[in-house]
């Protein structure tokens, strides 16, 4: 089968697409061939290896060297004790532990696996596990009169986030560069901050909860952000900026009757479905910003991974 693979961490130009032995499904686990794959800012990291966390099971080297871990597509064939899934089968899900998306097949374990919606392409279902699970448990807690921030709004997981904190009655305020905030607006966000230009850890109003998909800052930045009895959660960032969130974060928070600290995010069909249904239903709208060829991968992960994209990025097989 082709794939794209790569050896050592870097930029996108170490990534190329080469024929493989096409993986076999052990015990509990579904070859799937592959129909989309959709790019999570997880990629882009483990890809440069940076931050350090995205080296964990391969410090010097990838561990695994087939990345995409939100995928879509036919059940080929299934491993004993799989009794959910049969040849022909409509699925996705977050392969995270695996990976192995950005290739003709990919095996995955029975558990991180759902039959795919019918009223959903695959380029659309892919979008869905791995963001839809971080927006759902990161947005809970929005209701009316809530004031809900997202910084990194305009990505994968951001657009999902904002229309689910929109859906609950939240004031809703997005976070991103510049060439985002109309996208943000579209979304349902009622105000847009520039990040390069105006810093929301100091707006005049502070926040009931944040979403932060990219940390950075200081825990006391944070903090001052935070309305009382307001919630701070991140998913992603620098090494040092999680670290001092972990340190002190609950500490700081605590003698301030704020909560500050990193979201522990739950995985598998039960976290991402309900996601699902309420894009089948028109609920909430799945944005795809550009569709790559395999072998166009590194301008996919570059498109991502350099904040140029609108939602979603889905990479395809053929």
């Amino acid at each position: 089968m082709r794939a794209a693979i790569y050896d050592r961490y870097g930029s996108p130009q170490v990534l190329r697409t080469e024929e493989v032995p096409t993986p076999q499904p052990g015990a509990g686990q579904v070859l799937i061939k592959v129909a989309a794959t959709s790019i999570n800012l997880s990629d882009w990291e483990c890809l440069r290896g940076s931050p350090l966390y995205a080296r964990i099971g391969g410090l010097r080297a990838p561990a695994r060297r087939t990345l995409g871990s939100d995928i879509a597509g036919w059940v080929e064939r299934v491993g004993e004790g799989v009794t959910r899934f049969r040849h022909g089968d409509e699925v996705y899900g977050d392969n995270l532990a695996l990976k192995g998306g950005f290739a003709e097949f990919a095996v995955a374990p029975e558990a991180a696996l759902a039959h795919k919606p019918q009223e959903l392409t695959f380029a659309q279902a892919s979008t869905i596990p791995q963001a839809g699970a971080i927006a759902l448990q990161g947005t809970d807690g929005a209701a009316d009169g809530v004031r809900v921030l997202v910084n990194g709004g305009g990505g994968g997981t951001g657009s999902f986030a904002i229309q689910l904190a929109k859906r609950c009655g939240a004031r809703v305020t997005g976070v991103d560069n510049a060439r985002k905030l109309d996208f943000m607006r579209s979304l349902g966000a009622d105000e847009v901050i520039d990040y390069r230009s105006e810093d929301f850890t100091r707006s005049a109003e502070p926040y009931d909860l944040i979403l932060d998909l990219v940390a950075h800052r200081s825990v006391f930045a944070y903090r001052r952000a935070l309305a009382l009895g307001g919630r701070y959660r991140c998913v992603g960032g620098s090494v040092s900026a999680l670290l001092r969130i972990l340190a002190i974060g609950w500490i700081a928070g605590r003698l301030t009757r704020r909560r500050i600290g990193v979201l522990a995010v739950r995985e598998g069909p039960t976290r991402f479905e309900p996601l699902a249904d309420l894009c089948v239903n028109g609920d909430i709208g799945i944005h795809i910003d550009r569709t790559f060829a395999l072998e166009e991968l590194p301008l996919a992960l570059a498109h991502v991974g350099e904040g140029h994209a609108l939602g979603k990025v889905v990479v395809t097989p053929t």
